[in-house]
C-alpha cells in the first residue's frame, strides 16, 4: 500500500534540500527551476506536492498489471483500490508509470522489493512477449494479453514515451537484470526504418496500410523521438535529422516563443525526462522557451475572464464533457468552454513554480471534494457546468507527477541524463551548456 502522508521532520527536509542541490534545481528571477540553489517551498507547498505525487503514483501501481506491467490508458478516480474493468492499456502510460515507480521508490511510497519486481516483470514482458515491429510498439493494447486494439497504429511517439520510462528505470535501479532488459529493448528499435526514406519521422505504421503520411516535422513533443534516435547505439539516425523539423515562432501578449500551435503538453513531455536547463542548440534554450510558453498560456486563459482567473486556469489535451479533445492556446484550439485541466499547470511546475502551485492549490481547496479523488485531480472539470470527469488519464498523471518531482529534487532529470546515450544525443544535435 502507498504510505499515508506524515509530517516532515527537519532531517527529512535537509535531506531533500541536499538532493535538490545535487540535482541542480533552483529559481531564476523569472521563477523557473534552474541550476544552483534548490527550490524552496513552504511546508504547505511541499505537503501539497507530496500528496499530488503519492496519489499519482498510486494510479500507476493500482492500474498496472502485475503480470505484464502495462498500465491502463485511463481509470475512474473513485475505485477504492480496485482495478478499472476496462482493458485498454497505453504504452505511453506505461512509460510514465515506470518513471513514477522510480519516484515512488525514492520517496518511499511503496516497498522497494515490490517495485523492483514490477519493473523487472514489465521489462521482461515488453522484451519477450509484447508484439513489436522493428522494435516499435502499438499505441493501445489489451492490458493482460498485449493484443493490439483494432485499428491502432504502431506509434513512434508513444514508443518513445515508453522508452524514456524504460531508460529512467535502467539508470535508477542498481539491478543488472533491469539494466540488461532495458538496454535490449532500446537497442532493438530500428529508427531509420521509421524515417521511411525521409528526413523526418513518420507518426506511425499500420500492418495493413503501411506508414502514415503524417510526419513529425514541426516543433512539439517530438524532441524525444529525435534524441532517442540520434543517441541509439545500434540503429541511429544522422545528427542532421535534428535540423529537419521546423520551429515556428508564436507572438502573443508581448511574448515570443517556438511552438507548433499545439496544446501546452507539447512543451512538457520531452522536458519531463531530458534536462534542457542551461543548455541550448543553434535555435533556442528550450527550457526557457517552455517558461515563456507557460506564461503565454496563462495569459491566454486570463483573456477569458468570464471563465478563468488567477485561481482557475490551465488547458491542455484532455477529456471534456463531449469526450477527448486537443484544446488550449494561444492561438485558441478546440471546443473551449471554461473547463480546466489540472495537468496543464502541474506539467509546467518547474517552469512557473509560484503560478502553477498557486492555481493547483487553489483548485484543490475550492473544488477538492468533487475534483480530487484517490489518484489526485480528475483529468478535467467544469464547476460552472457541474461537470467533474470521473476518470484520470495516465498521459496526464505522468507529467504531473514527474514535473512535481523535478521541481522538488530534479530526480527524473538527473536520473535520465545518467544514460550516456541521452548526453551523447544532445551533444551530437549541437547542444552546449551545463552538463554537456
Amino acid at each position: 500500500m502507498i504510505k499515508q502522508s506524515s509530517t516532515w521532520s527537519m532531517s527529512r527536509r535537509r535531506m531533500l534540500k541536499a538532493v535538490a542541490v545535487a540535482a541542480g534545481c533552483a529559481l531564476l528571477p523569472g521563477g523557473s527551476a534552474f541550476a544552483g540553489e534548490p527550490w524552496k517551498g513552504s511546508r504547505e507547498e511541499e505537503d501539497f506536492l507530496d500528496d499530488l505525487e503519492r496519489q499519482g503514483c498510486l494510479f500507476f501501481w493500482e492500474q498496472g498489471s502485475p503480470t505484464t506491467g502495462q498500465v491502463l490508458d485511463r481509470a475512474r478516480h473513485d475505485l477504492k483500490g480496485a482495478r478499472d474493468p476496462r482493458r485498454m492499456a497505453s504504452i505511453a502510460a506505461t512509460g510514465f508509470g515506470l518513471t513514477a515507480l522510480c519516484i515512488a521508490d525514492k520517496r518511499g511510497y511503496l516497498p522497494h522489493a515490490q517495485i523492483v519486481e514490477r519493473v523487472r516483470t514489465t521489462l521482461h514482458w515488453h522484451l519477450n512477449s509484447f508484439p513489436e515491429v522493428h522494435g516499435f510498439f502499438y499505441h493501445f493494447s489489451d492490458i493482460e494479453t498485449g493484443q493490439r486494439v483494432s485499428g491502432v497504429e504502431l506509434s513512434s511517439i508513444d514508443t518513445s514515451l515508453l522508452l524514456c520510462g524504460i531508460l529512467t528505470a535502467k539508470a535508477y535501479f542498481d539491478d543488472p537484470q533491469i539494466q540488461s532488459l532495458a538496454q535490449q529493448i532500446y537497442e532493438r528499435v530500428d529508427w531509420p526504418w521509421m524515417l521511411n526514406g525521409g528526413k523526418t519521422f513518420s507518426m506511425g505504421w499500420h500492418p495493413d496500410k503501411g506508414f502514415l503520411s503524417a510526419r513529425w516535422k514541426k516543433y512539439c513533443e517530438l524532441m524525444m523521438i529525435y534524441l532517442l534516435a540520434i543517441g541509439s547505439p545500434t540503429h541511429p539516425v544522422a545528427a542532421e535529422c535534428w535540423n529537419s523539423f521546423t520551429r515556428p515562432v508564436i507572438h502573443y501578449n508581448g511574448l515570443s516563443y517556438i511552438s507548433g500551435d499545439d496544446p501546452l503538453f507539447t512543451h512538457q513531455y520531452s522536458q519531463a525526462w531530458y534536462d534542457f536547463r542551461g543548455k541550448r542548440d543553434a535555435y533556442a534554450d528550450y527550457f526557457e522557451n517552455s517558461v515563456t510558453a507557460t506564461r503565454a498560456h496563462k495569459a491566454f486563459c486570463l483573456s477569458y475572464p468570464q471563465w478563468y482567473s488567477e485561481d482557475y486556469w490551465g488547458i491542455t489535451a484532455s477529456d471534456y464533457e463531449g469526450g477527448y479533445t486537443a484544446w488550449g492556446g494561444p492561438p485558441a484550439q478546440g471546443p473551449l468552454d471554461g473547463s480546466v485541466v489540472p495537468a496543464a499547470a502541474a506539467g509546467s511546475l518547474p517552469f512557473l513554480p509560484a503560478d502553477c502551485l498557486s492555481v493547483l492549490r487553489s483548485m484543490r481547496s475550492k473544488w477538492g471534494k468533487q475534483a480530487w479523488g484517490r489518484y489526485g485531480f480528475v483529468d478535467a472539470f467544469h464547476p460552472a457546468a457541474n461537470w467533474y470527469d470521473p476518470d484520470v488519464l495516465g498521459i496526464d498523471q505522468g507529467p504531473s507527477v514527474m514535473m512535481a518531482e523535478n521541481l522538488r529534487s530534479g530526480l527524473v532529470w538527473t536520473t535520465f541524463m545518467r544514460n550516456r546515450e541521452s548526453v551523447s544525443a544532445m551533444q551530437k544535435a549541437g547542444f552546449h551548456g551545463q552538463g554537456l
